[in-house]
């Protein structure tokens, strides 16, 4: 118990390091080396992004969901698109920021096609009207992705299509979250998407820092997030 501990407290050191303040040059270099052992780490936690981000795409996608192109952004290791695949979608192209990532991911022979790119700073590497569906896990965070990249996940998106994101509900990341549903909000008062469902999940991984644990549970709430695109404006602001 005592090695789970430390090994514990380890992965909440290095999850602080991922969240800290710095350049994105800084980020890129942690992200590069920590991509190798990901995976490990956060499965140590009882990460469940992932999986319940992809139960809840396949749920508006009864059908035909073999032939619908994915776009995963902040794919990291390629693990959306694992739990995807498992759900019957075959057909996914990724972006990351991170070359170390996406040399991992590329391993995984998951995707038929993977851009580096830096996420929020300008509009993404695709077309216009392009995706099925787009989704977004674990990267919209506090310290991770800004929330101006939704409305490039709007753009990007085939009018009809879906957009799935997550974010945490810990204390930490409450003001981030109010802003991407302030956004989330505008986006559809302008008739660009409309809100197909919004899941609260209580245990969404243990908590990354000691202050957030509470006398009920050492795990942080999380939230998904599905919208149905209606229109491609000219400009999405």
């Amino acid at each position: 118990m005592a090695h789970c501990g430390k090994r514990l407290q380890e992965v909440r050191d290095v999850i602080a390091a991922a969240h800290k303040d710095c350049s994105a040059l800084e980020k890129l270099q942690f992200y590069d080396q920590w991509a190798t052992q990901y995976e490990e780490d956060v499965s140590v936690l009882e990460y469940k992004a992932p999986h319940l981000a992809a139960m809840a795409l396949a749920s508006v996608y009864p059908l035909n969901r073999e032939s619908k192109l994915v776009l995963d952004v902040a794919c990291g290791t390629g693990r959306a698109a694992e739990e995807l695949q498992r759900c019957g979608f075959h057909l996914f192209h990724g972006l990351d920021g991170s070359a170390g990532m996406l040399e991992v991911a590329k391993k995984k022979d998951l995707y038929q096609e993977l851009k580096q790119s830096m996420l929020g700073q300008g509009q993404l590497p695709c077309d216009s009207e392009k995706y099925d569906a787009v989704i977004i896990v674990g990267a919209l965070s506090d310290g991770q992705v800004p929330v101006l990249v939704v409305p490039e996940l709007l753009r990007v998106t085939k009018t009809g299509g879906f957009v799935c994101m997550t974010t945490r509900s810990n204390i930490s990341n409450l003001q981030y979250k109010a802003e991407l549903e302030e956004e989330l909000s505008s986006l559809q008062c302008k008739g660009f998407w409309e809100q197909v469902l919004v899941q609260e999940v209580e245990q969404w991984e243990k908590a990354t820092s000691e202050k957030e644990i509470n006398q009920e549970s050492d795990y942080i709430p999380g939230v998904i997030y599905i919208y149905r695109k209606m229109s491609t404006p000219s400009i999405v602001s």
